[in-house]
């Protein structure tokens, strides 16, 4: 026997199958955004410069004293240190930590094995104003391989500060905010070990983010970003700077810097 279903019912049922349809339409869009959006966790130095800055030739060796060394990430792995020093580099940074919830697994190996082969070595931390505060992210990255100890052969700790590779480039702070920001990291990990961070960035991120903010060069550090044959013009404040990543295209790993002096002023560095 057919049974005639009511009015009520079958527009509660086609309700339904309207949100349902709604729905798939929503996700069905998602994989092709989701795509251009790399994880968390897999930022580095410089992932941005290229796409931001482009590339513009590569440094022409010139009379001025500098000391070759590079940067590295979880996506470089177990790095081969001792091809790295008999190629001549003598510094470097093994990435730590990204905002508050990310550690680097390869950190050990590359922290500790540029060291036992004589490299003077560094931590840097990937900001992601975003997430949490500039205080509590200075506290996990010295927790977790950011911090710093006298012994003439460690670098202090570097904040990179870039553009966002997750979303909108700035994070979604003003300027003022951002410095905000930069600033309480910065306070933060002076007060934890005692040092002065280093700031990597570039210069057409700073003058987009943060207004082209001079504050914080009289006790920081500049490493620049900037794949050319020279450094251009700096950030506001900074009359030098200390550290040129000038390539993401270099010898057994991608990302090669140059000190602003010889290996003493490497070494005057990590001693503080």
């Amino acid at each position: 026997m057919l049974v005639h279903r009511s009015g009520p019912a079958r527009g509660r049922r086609f309700a339904v199958t309207g949100i349902l349809l709604a729905a798939l339409s929503l996700v069905s869009a998602l994989p092709a955004q989701a795509a251009d959006t790399p994880p968390r966790g897999s930022a580095h130095m410089g992932m941005g410069v290229l796409e931001h800055d482009g590339s513009h030739g590569t440094p022409v060796p010139g009379g001025a004293a500098q000391t070759e060394g590079v940067d590295v990430s979880s996506h470089q792995g177990n790095v081969a240190w001792s091809t790295l020093w008999s190629s001549g580099v003598r510094w470097a940074y093994a990435k730590a930590s990204e905002g508050t919830y990310y550690t680097n697994p390869y950190f050990a190996q590359q922290y500790n094995g540029s060291y036992n082969v004589g490299m003077i070595r560094g931590a840097y931390h990937f900001a992601t104003p975003d997430s949490t505060s500039g205080a509590a992210q200075a506290n996990y990255f010295v927790d977790h391989g950011g911090g710093w100890s006298r012994d003439g052969r460690t670098l202090p700790g570097a904040l990179d500060i870039e553009w966002n590779p997750y979303g909108a480039a700035c994070y979604g702070k003003t300027q003022s905010q951002m410095v905000s920001w930069i600033r309480d990291f910065l306070t933060t990990y002076k007060a934890r070990t005692g040092r002065d961070a280093v700031i990597y960035t570039a210069t057409s991120w700073w003058t987009q983010c943060t207004g082209d903010y001079g504050g914080f060069a009289a006790n920081n550090p500049l490493w620049i970003a900037r794949y050319a044959a020279s450094v251009g013009t700096l950030p506001a404040g900074w009359g030098y700077y200390t550290m040129w990543q000038y390539t993401s295209s270099g010898p057994t790993v991608g990302d090669h810097n140059r000190f602003n002096g010889a290996l003493d002023r490497v070494q005057a560095l990590a001693n503080g």
